[in-house]
């Protein structure tokens, strides 16, 4: 009888993780704004869905960093769903406070940007699998607004 129930674990186990998942990727991340508070951002996260029907998502956290220091987090609970058959392109807002940017002085005042490193997890709802994380990260140098960016808005 054990034997059945090794098959039968081993059986599913292969066939869910031989099963199809949804993909995600960064594609942007850039300034959104300048506020007093601080400064906006957005990440765009681009998911293709090979499922026909549409997938909820739990929630999508982030953390951002510089200099190894992280200087921006958050949680974006149930942001929506992923439509079926399709790609769906979400953008989280990251907001950066004016006095995180102030101690990152060294970086900032060698060429007016901030090097960054972006990991966001994207925590959606699977049948029969339950809560799956999609890990995504990029890196790059994002700029700084400068005086006239102040005045736009």
């Amino acid at each position: 009888m054990a034997q059945v129930v090794d098959k039968a674990k081993n059986y599913v186990t292969d066939k869910v993780t031989n099963m199809r998942k949804p993909e995600a990727s960064l594609s942007k991340f850039r300034l959104k704004g300048v506020s007093r508070e601080g400064v906006d951002y957005l990440a765009d996260v681009s998911i293709d869905n090979p499922y026909s029907h549409s997938i909820p998502i739990c929630e999508i956290s982030y953390v951002l960093k510089s200099d190894g220091r992280v200087i921006a987090t958050g949680t974006i609970p149930d942001p929506g769903s992923i439509k079926g058959n399709d790609k769906t392109v979400l953008n989280v807002p990251v907001k950066v406070p004016h006095s995180v940017l102030v101690s990152l002085v060294k970086d900032i005042a060698r060429d007016w940007d901030i090097d960054y490193l972006l990991e966001v997890g994207l925590i959606i709802d699977l049948p029969l699998i339950g809560n799956f994380t999609i890990p995504l990260s990029t890196q790059g140098e994002v700029k700084l607004p400068t005086l006239t960016d102040f005045f736009k808005n």
